[in-house]
């Protein structure tokens, strides 16, 4: 039995947090809509026309092209093969599965700023800089990794005796993947596509380096110039901000049930 002091302290300390997080982003909200280019909150006078001014004069909708193009087929591309590489390795077994998989478990441990400069001349010896091949497969390479470990836990906690009696049924391995396996998981699959779109769409660093071209910049190094040339207009460059987190705080929002049972279930069962 949990004590009222310990109640009360939970409560106190988890309130605590809660605002603690939620300052910033309610802080940031506001200059958003404030008419001060300073940064100084005014509420009592709200400027929704930030919102469209810093859209309009960041030219946020050639860079958002390129984050939708670029998030989408990462998303996509990489969530296909943490399946592939999650059912070989989790339940058929693949040959040489215990050198294979920490093989690729070093794309989660090794960091990705001790590998750019090579990376960046392999991708200039083959013509895959400044435009969006080269910043979707390397966005790939590094995801797929953490997708091959976080889908081979979530496969590993499904009842065996589901599949063992598809499979005498005989249901073959496509089958029981596509009829057992993927519905199943599917609060483990849809917080991998929350996750990478997260880190895909916030990503700065690989986009810094890779993409040199405005063309085909996407969002995060848009938002980095306007901020250059905005600087002293905290206000437009709030609002900036708030709307290049609109998707995940969307995405998020969409499918938060989903994201917390499958968090839940890789914290209890992984």
């Amino acid at each position: 039995m949990i004590s009222t002091r310990e109640k009360i302290f939970n409560y106190a300390f988890l309130t605590l947090l809660a605002v603690s997080v939620l300052f910033p982003i309610v802080y940031i909200l506001g200059v958003a809509i404030s008419p001060s280019t300073s940064g100084t909150l005014d509420l009592a006078h709200p400027q929704w026309s930030n919102f469209a001014t810093a859209w309009q004069q960041a030219g946020f909708a050639r860079y958002l092209r390129s984050s939708v193009i670029i998030t989408g087929t990462v998303v996509g591309v990489s969530t296909v093969l943490a399946v592939m590489s999650g059912y070989a390795f989790g339940v058929l077994g693949v040959v040489g599965e215990k050198a294979l998989f920490p093989l690729m478990l070093l794309g989660i441990m090794i960091p990705m700023e001790s590998i750019i400069v090579p990376l960046y001349y392999d991708f200039l010896a083959f013509d895959l800089t400044d435009g969006y091949q080269g910043i979707i497969l390397a966005h790939i390479g590094t995801g797929v990794s953490f997708g091959a470990f976080w889908m081979r836990a979530a496969f590993r906690t499904m009842p065996a005796g589901i599949a063992e009696s598809a499979e005498l049924d005989g249901a073959g391995s496509w089958t029981r993947l596509w009829r057992i396996y993927l519905p199943i998981s599917r609060p483990a699959i849809l917080t991998f596509v929350v996750l990478s779109f997260m880190w895909t769409w916030n990503d700065y660093f690989l986009s810094l380096i890779l993409v040199a071209d405005p063309a085909h910049q996407p969002l995060t190094l848009g938002l980095g110039t306007f901020s250059g040339r905005h600087l002293v207009q905290v206000n437009l460059l709030a609002a900036a901000a708030v709307l290049m987190s609109l998707p995940i705080v969307g995405l998020y929002l969409f499918f938060q049930r989903q994201f917390i049972r499958g968090m839940l279930s890789g914290a209890l069962k992984g």
